[in-house]
């Protein structure tokens, strides 16, 4: 055994520092970044990869009790989503009480404020800060690194009162794109060569930059991950979700944000966010840190429900954006001279300059402490709030309440103009003698209208909200309704379901439906789930041209899935009992009919539908579409309803099908007889572009939930030709095809060839008029199907279909022009819309619907004698907005949204509305598995 002998003067001090250590919780030393990937966090032209910060996360977990490194789950690619949480040794030792104390002071169920106070004196503040959601806005992630190696090692007194009173959950949002674009900056040996531009895919594996538009719907993994933590687990009284890049002449955005604010949530949520925003401001500019930004510097607001931090707004959290600048290769901070003027929203100007990486970490570093020091001396207040607002939220779904909407305050202008009219006519006074003093002094109109308006109109008992949501079991599509529980669980939204038959309000409905209660206190997302939007009107002067929401207008998942649902205005109680976090599926699903039935027919109208299409190709058996709706038992299966003639190989899909995704199936004695269409598999080539392009993301993604085989081609493939030898479907998402005459819409720029690996060189090129219309016409009049979906419709009139923009008006000279944006307006909103489900297209569609519209083409179509197309979605009306914002929507009219053309042996499939937007409008995905199938297909007579 080798002898160990110590000097008595270093086994002393580390005796004393030990002691130390466990008095004052001192970290034992740390080991710097550097010393672990061989560079500093924010060394000029140096970035540390996913691989490297789960590295150094991990050493120091080993080496500070106050770090403990978990994984909430997995990424879209299979790696480990790892989370630091950052607190005293202390806390850690209590972790578990400390986060059951925010998570029962969030939900606000069953306690008494003396209660709740007295947790909100022993809690301890939960503050989530993330970094690298949008992984080439790189400074996030290596900030979060830097942070947490700052926590874990720093002994100052400010450090340490952090750590006493906050539990900091850190998680990396996008490991993949982290990953991705480290490995593709630093794959330069020649430092001064490195570049963030230019990268060959998207930084998520599917989505991209909408990784931040999925928080409403969960589709990725790392959503329900972070979702699981923020709405599920911790319930942190603020998120910070950081970005980049600042405002051009800035540094940095931090808030508050300009308006609107979603009426649906509580006020306490803009208040908290002006007072952390002011603290963060305060901290930079007392440290002599300009260039920081607010409200009307940049076009956030706090409208919208989708992305990271303004999901949490109707989860009662304060939810933080920062954007910075800054990247590993350094740049310049120009000079904007109306920039160098402060006032309210730029307080501390900052002069032109070159601009290093670690000035954007130390700026990063400065504001995630004002926000930890604003939790640490406002630690009982955030607790307390949090559950201040569960409890109105949860006193307001329990009994009469009303949501003040703008289309409801134009109505009571509306409503007291009209009366002060009458009283006027009548004689009688309008306004009090104080009031008309007022108005007369400031020179103004009458604001005001008569105060007996408040509750008539306001307070309408016919207004009032829902107390609560019924989905009933009975409707055609169950399995997209078990989808849509889904997303309501994966926010953390309380679901009951009815274990008996029950009635309300004298309407019944079946054991195993679903029931949301409003009594809870995430209502405002319950709310934000089942009911329009109504955005106000939002011009940039009175008059003048429309200030673009930040995103979209109007969503309303439960629409968009075209999930079925009464509401319920008073209290009503049933056989419900609550069901918990863990995904539903539908019950398995019955399949009926004689022993040895001919075949089974399958409805149309549910979605999965198409998945039990491809497993039955992929089984060898045959599907047809009926042309005639059928009914069982006077149950409509809706137009196009499924035949499939029975086999021992059917037979068995049909049943696992039944099984796995509750689709029902009813056998029959005897085939069905009249016309029908033999749907043949498809060879499918999915279009993208180099860089990825998201629409074309979210279709892999639904391709492979819906099990649909496909293919990605790239522009030199398809103009090479012969493209029907290899692919019966082309579909051009939205984004990858312009006519050049939708600005926003073009086609990005692409690097040289010489400049990127070989392996990626053939993604290059884009969709031409010159080179890429020619073969495509090709394939369509040789048997193929070229079915194209949102702004990329507008290659309909390239292919030779006479249709023309539908949005246009004369000109005094004669012509033809686009509406301007004064006339016209609908940004990311659902109208209504009709179809024409007795064409293929539109199978098992109703007749009345919605789609999701996004400023998409319109287009009008005259009639042709070369070719035949059919009309199966169009606008009829001028009254169409069901949620969001449309100005001038009247000039919609008649205008077409999807058409079905047959062009030589082949078919031309235009959807020009965004019918798989993020994959969340489920209602319309019809339509797009119709179009990928339905110009393939053999008519038949049986």
């Amino acid at each position: 055994m080798r002898k160990i002998t110590f000097n008595r003067t270093v086994l002393k001090a580390a005796l004393f520092g030990l002691a130390a250590a466990s008095l004052f919780g001192a970290s034992p030393v740390i080991t710097p970044p550097k010393d672990i990937i061989g560079f500093n966090i924010g060394d000029d032209y140096h970035m540390a990869s996913y691989t490297q910060i789960s590295t150094m996360l991990k050493t120091w977990d080993k080496e500070s009790d106050r770090l403990t490194v978990v994984s909430i789950g997995t990424t879209a690619e299979g790696r480990a989503q790892y989370m630091g949480i950052v607190t005293s040794p202390a806390n850690h030792a209590k972790l578990e009480h400390y986060r059951n104390i925010s998570r029962n002071l969030s939900l606000a169920e069953g306690l008494t404020d003396d209660q709740a106070r007295a947790m909100a004196d022993e809690g301890k503040a939960v503050v989530w800060i993330d970094g690298g959601l949008h992984a080439t806005e790189t400074v996030n992630a290596q900030s979060l690194a830097e942070m947490i190696y700052q926590m874990v090692s720093l002994e100052d007194r400010e450090t340490m009162r952090f750590l006493d009173d906050v539990i900091l959950l850190m998680p990396i949002p996008n490991p993949d794109g982290v990953e991705l674009v480290a490995n593709w900056y630093m794959r330069e040996e020649d430092e001064t060569k490195r570049s963030l531009q230019h990268l060959p895919v998207l930084y998520h594996k599917y989505v991209g930059h909408d990784n931040n538009r999925d928080s409403i719907m969960n589709n990725m993994p790392e959503t329900t991950n972070q979702n699981r933590v923020l709405f599920l687990e911790w319930n942190p009284q603020i998120m910070h979700n950081v970005h980049q890049t600042g405002p051009l002449g800035q540094v940095i955005f931090i808030p508050p944000f300009r308006d609107p604010f979603n009426y649906n949530f509580d006020p306490l949520i803009p208040i908290g966010i002006e007072r952390v925003g002011a603290a963060m401001h305060a901290r930079l500019v007392s440290k002599g840190m300009g260039g920081s930004a607010m409200r009307s510097n940049a076009p956030y607001s706090t409208w919208w429900n989708g992305g990271m931090r303004t999901a949490v707004y109707f989860h009662n959290q304060i939810g933080l954006l920062t954007e910075v600048i800054g990247n590993p290769t350094p740049g310049p901070v120009p000079l904007v001279p109306d920039k160098h003027l402060p006032d309210s929203e730029g307080p501390l100007p900052i002069a032109p300059q070159m601009w290093h990486y670690r000035q954007s970490i130390d700026y990063m570093i400065e504001v995630e402490r004002a926000v930890m020091d604003y939790a640490s001396r406002n630690r009982e207040q955030l607790l307390w709030d949090i559950y201040a607002m569960g409890k109105r939220s949860i006193e307001k779904g329990s009994t009469d309440s009303w949501t003040v909407t703008p289309s409801r305050i134009q109505k009571l202008k509306d409503e007291g103009k009209m009366l002060i009219e009458q009283l006027e006519k009548e004689g009688k006074e309008t306004m009090t003698e104080e009031v008309a003093m007022r108005v007369r002094w400031r020179g103004g109109v009458n604001p005001t209208v008569p105060a007996q308006l408040y509750e008539e109109v306001l307070h309408a008992p016919e207004d009032r909200d829902a107390r609560g949501y019924i989905i009933t079991k009975e409707q055609a599509d169950f399995p997209t309704a078990v989808k849509f529980i889904n997303v309501l669980l994966k926010q953390g939204i309380f679901v009951m379901k009815a274990t008996a038959d029950f009635e309300v309000d004298g309407k019944s409905y079946p054991a195993g439906s679903f029931v949301v209660k409003t009594d809870q206190a995430f209502r405002p997302a319950i709310r934000d789930m089942f009911e329009p939007q109504d955005h106000p009107v939002d011009l940039e002067y009175p008059d003048g041209p429309p200030v673009r929401p930040y995103d979209i207008a109007g969503w309303t998942p439960v629409v968009q899935m075209g999930v079925e649902f009464e509401r319920v205005f008073d209290g009503f109680e049933g056989p419900f009992e609550r069901i918990g976090f863990e995904m539903q599926k539908p019950a398995p699903a019955l399949v009926t009919g004689p022993a040895n039935p001919a075949g089974y027919l399958v409805s149309h109208q549910i979605n999965d539908a198409v998945v039990l299409t491809n497993r039955l190709h992929k089984a060898g058996a045959d599907v047809y579409w009926l042309k005639d709706e059928k009914f069982i038992d006077g149950l409509s299966l809706g137009t196009g309803t499924l035949w499939i003639p029975a086999t021992s190989a059917s037979t068995a899909v049909v049943k696992q099908t039944a099984m796995d995704r509750g689709i029902p199936a009813y056998g029959v004695a005897e085939a069905p007889t009249g016309a029908a269409m033999k749907i043949k598999p498809v060879r499918i080539g999915l279009v993208d572009l180099y860089g990825g392009v998201m629409p074309s993301g979210w279709l892999r993604w639904m391709f492979e939930q819906y099990e649909i085989p496909y293919e990605v081609v790239f522009p030199q493939i398809l103009d090479a030709g012969n493209l029907h030898a290899a692919y019966d479907v082309i579909v051009v998402p939205s984004s990858t095809y312009s006519d050049g005459s939708r600005g926003r819409n073009r086609i990005r720029r692409q690097p040289e060839a010489g400049t990127i690996p070989e392996e990626y060189r053939s993604m290059l090129g884009g969709m031409t008029a010159s080179e890429t219309i020619p073969p495509l016409k090709t394939f369509v009049a040789e048997g193929g199907t070229l079915l194209a979906i949102g702004s990329s419709a507008t290659i309909g009139e390239a292919m030779g279909l006479p249709v023309t923009n539908h949005l246009t008006e004369w000109t005094p000279a004669g012509e033809r022009e686009p509406l301007s944006s004064k006339k016209f307006y609908v940004p990311g909103s659902i109208l209504r819309a009709k179809f024409d489900n007795t064409e293929p297209l539109a199978f098992g569609m109703p007749k009345e619907g919605f789609v999701f519209f996004d400023s998409s083409p319109v287009f009008s179509r005259k009639d042709s004698d070369t070719v035949k197309a059919e009309k199966v979605a169009w606008f009829d009306g001028t009254d169409l907005l069901y949620s969001g914002w449309a100005m001038g929507e009247h000039y919609l009219d008649g205008g077409e949204l999807a058409t079905s053309a047959k062009m030589g042996e082949g078919s031309l499939v235009l959807i020009s509305f965004e019918a798989t937007f993020r994959a969340t409008p489920h209602a319309t995905f019809k339509l797009f598995f119709n179009g990928l199938y339905e110009g393939q297909a053999e008519d038949v007579v049986f």
